[in-house]
Order: C-alpha cells, then sequence, then structure tokens
C-alpha cells in the first residue's frame, strides 16, 4: 500500500446557457428582486396577542372558539 495525496475532486465543466435561457434567469431574478421589495399587506380587525391558529383557538369579542 502506498500513503498517495488524496487528488481534490474535479469541478464539472462550465454549463454553457442558451439565450432563451439565460433570459429566463434574468427575467426570473427580476420577478424576486421585486417581489422581495414589496412589503407584506398588514392584516385589519385581525386578532390582537399570539396567532390564533398557531394554539388551536379563535377570541373574538372575549369569547374563545376552538375549530
Amino acid at each position: 500500500m502506498t500513503d498517495a495525496p488524496a487528488t481534490p475532486p474535479e469541478s464539472p465543466p462550465e454549463r454553457v446557457l442558451s439565450e432563451p435561457a439565460k433570459r429566463a434567469l434574468a427575467e426570473a431574478a427580476a420577478r424576486r428582486a421585486q417581489a422581495d421589495a414589496l412589503e407584506p399587506a398588514t392584516e385589519h380587525g385581525g386578532p390582537t396577542g399570539p396567532e390564533p391558529t398557531r394554539y388551536g383557538d379563535w377570541e373574538k369579542k372575549g369569547i374563545a372558539i376552538d375549530f
């Protein structure tokens, strides 16, 4: 047995993308950037306190309703 140094694995060759693929990737990146820029809508008239669906009940006007 010889103790040869381990060789690092070869990296895969660069992938050549077609023009439609490059355009699709650019459009997807633009949509992701636009979606990240939008702020989530705030809820009006919703419950205060902890999220009710997380704890399994809903409280409206002081009455807890399980569902």
